[in-house]
């Protein structure tokens, strides 16, 4: 069975909403016990995606509120709580016992309580004679968004920047590896799997491997065991392979222009949990959702726009023809059927009329809404000419240059200042050899449209560092090596990866192409190198290539650190399709970052590192 991410993370919910008591065949159980929600802003992003107000309402939540938000005394119902265990949380939660805000509470944690939170829980509630109010406690492992079926992001912020402050020390690396460890696990839990483990050498990638093998070793041993797939028949059931990447793997794919529609209604309109705001046709603004349940997202996210805008237009062509032949059938129009000798005739024909309303009536809104969305994205495209800076950085990437002419002539032309910059770090990341005239060239430019360029220069000391060990003698290759772990807390070889793995020339990307050779499993000299985890197996023998840690894999999930985007998201959607017999890919990340936030990270490190002209302002 294919992995679904949202339907099982759906489930859990929908558990937790029921009080955690099993849920009946038609969705729904204690129906009759009216509850109220209280959740904090991560899980209110955790619902958003997969809960809608109808859905509270069907499993009896009459009333939803934020923990820390004033709230008065509901007497005689209970309150389930969905938060994340942390310190101001369990507070809020005494203090609501204490006051006798509901009649019992159903306390539920996004990932595993600590044990010290949970003591604190339990003496804050007893010194207030409240703790009788704790109906029960449960660990739901859900600390995480799923967006798509096969889409989850961790939601956690600016991991880019941590992982890659020269000023972190080991500490907080370790935290937020801890922190991205517990989120994956929730992950894995949902899912009820155990997968076989592997990443590059050396980086955030293998930190957060061990780590995630090494808690998953200790839940197997543990009594209350969370991963029960397969049962006694292990060696038959398929185990998924779970690659684990940093951004570092591929700089330029977080950076660029795409062209596509998913990945432009992301980046340009800065759609979030699925949601989007844009200036309806008659004024004002309009929100809309794109899921799973908008059939043409879900068809035409991968195309191309101009290919979108086709397709667009052939749905109001059919929805056009279908509503004439409504109403040619029912006498709505001139050369109507409708004659009263064939009064059941037409009968017939009304009531399949009324039957086919509502699915005429959804396709206009998805029309209307798409053709809205189309519009406003246009209007972007022409005034920043994003399909030149989309053009050009292709071609840059592929051939690894571009005239100078051209590279200048786009950087003084149409486009935000953010438009140029990521133009400019792309020039740099796909250049073979650095032309330091051209280089400074490009710098004045920006400067000309005052751009800050803090996020170019960090860019361009990552490419110097990756030329200066290329050619650098032994001796002084581990002087550069060794001040390069101090600057960026990690080997040198995992930060310039990203410099070196540009597009082949069949445009795929080196996270796709990696991918399909780790699933395929067969002898590969681009992951010959990775690591092996499998916390089934005895510790000796992780890292090893046993038969069955070699695939080739039905099932694989991806998990980008340090931000991913939703042209990695299409391209391996691609790949599994693209796979016979048909493979099934679920991408993650640690935060879904648009192009502008992800050079947003770029340019803090570079402030950080004292590089560019922070004076500058770069928003626009």
């Amino acid at each position: 069975m294919a992995l679904n991410l949202r339907q099982k993370q759906t489930e859990c919910i929908i558990r937790m909403l029921n009080m955690n008591q099993s849920v009946t065949a038609t969705g729904t159980a204690n129906e009759d016990v009216y509850k109220i929600l209280i959740y904090d802003q991560f899980c209110q992003n955790i619902l958003s995606p997969l809960i809608h107000v109808k859905d509270l309402r069907k499993h009896g939540v009459t009333l939803y509120f934020l923990i820390d938000k004033d709230r008065k005394p509901v007497h005689d119902v209970p309150a389930v709580y969905f938060v994340q265990p942390n310190q101001s949380n369990i507070q809020r939660i005494i203090v609501d016992a204490s006051r006798s805000l509901y009649d019992s509470f159903h306390l539920n944690f996004s990932s595993s309580i600590p044990r010290p939170l949970l003591e604190d829980l339990a003496s804050g509630t007893l010194s207030s004679e409240s703790i009788q109010r704790i109906s029960k406690v449960h660990d739901q492992y859900l600390e995480f968004v799923t967006l798509e079926e096969n889409l989850f992001s961790l939601a956690q912020k600016s991991s880019y920047v941590q992982l890659n402050d020269p000023s972190a020390g080991d500490r907080e690396i370790e935290e937020i590896v801890e922190k991205i460890v517990t989120a994956l696990f929730c992950v894995l839990a949902t899912l009820a799997v155990v997968p076989i483990i592997r990443c590059p050498r050396g980086g955030p990638a293998e930190m957060v491997a061990s780590a995630l093998d090494q808690r998953m070793r200790d839940h197997l041993l543990s009594k209350s065991n969370l991963f029960t797939e397969g049962g006694g028949f292990v060696s038959s059931f398929q185990r998924p392979i779970l690659c684990i990447f940093d951004r570092n793997f591929e700089l330029a794919v977080g950076i660029q222009h795409d062209f596509r529609y998913r990945p432009l209604v992301h980046d340009v309109l800065g759609m979030k949990l699925n949601r989007l705001s844009v200036q309806g046709e008659k004024g004002g603004m309009r929100s809309y959702e794109l899921d799973s349940s908008d059939q043409f997202w879900v068809a035409n996210g991968s195309l191309e726009f101009p290919e979108v805008a086709v397709e667009i237009e052939t749905q109001l062509g059919k929805y056009k023809k279908d509503v004439d032949e409504v109403n040619r059938r029912t006498g709505g129009t001139e050369g109507a059927e409708f004659a009263g000798t064939d009064l059941i005739g037409n009968t017939k024909h009304l009531m399949n009329a009324v039957n086919s309303l509502p699915e005429l009536t959804e396709r206009k809104q998805i029309i209307d809404k798409h053709t809205n969305i189309a519009t406003v994205l246009l209007g972007e495209i022409k005034d920043r000419s994003l399909d030149s800076f989309a053009k050009k950085e292709d071609d840059m990437m592929v051939r690894g240059s571009i005239e100078r002419s051209e590279l200048l002539g786009v950087l003084r032309g149409k486009g935000t200042k953010m438009d140029k910059l990521r133009f400019a770090i792309i020039y740099l990341i796909s250049s073979e050899s650095i032309n330091q005239s051209e280089v400074e060239a490009v710098e004045a430019a920006l400067r000309e449209s005052e751009v800050d360029t803090s996020a170019f220069q960090y860019v361009k000391k990552i490419k110097s560092l990756n030329v200066s060990l290329a050619s650098a003698n032994s001796a002084s290759r581990s002087n550069i090596v060794d001040w390069a772990e101090k600057l960026y807390g990690q080997s040198i070889s995992a930060v310039t990866a990203g410099v070196k793995n540009l597009l082949s020339s069949d445009r795929q990307l080196a996270l796709t192409r990696t991918v399909e050779a780790l699933i395929e499993g067969k002898p590969n000299p681009e992951i010959d190198s990775y690591i092996v985890f499998d916390p089934r197996a005895p510790k000796s023998g992780s890292g090893t290539s046993s038969s069955h840690l070699k695939g080739p894999f039905k099932e694989a999930i991806v998990f980008m650190i340090g931000g991913g985007n939703y042209v990695e998201y299409g391209s391996l959607q691609e790949l599994a399709q693209r796979q016979q017999p048909v493979k099934h890919v679920i991408y993650g990340t640690t935060e879904l970052l648009t192009g502008v936030e992800f050079v947003e990270q770029l340019t803090l490190l570079g402030q950080k590192m004292g590089l560019g002209n922070p004076t500058a302002a770069s928003s626009n």
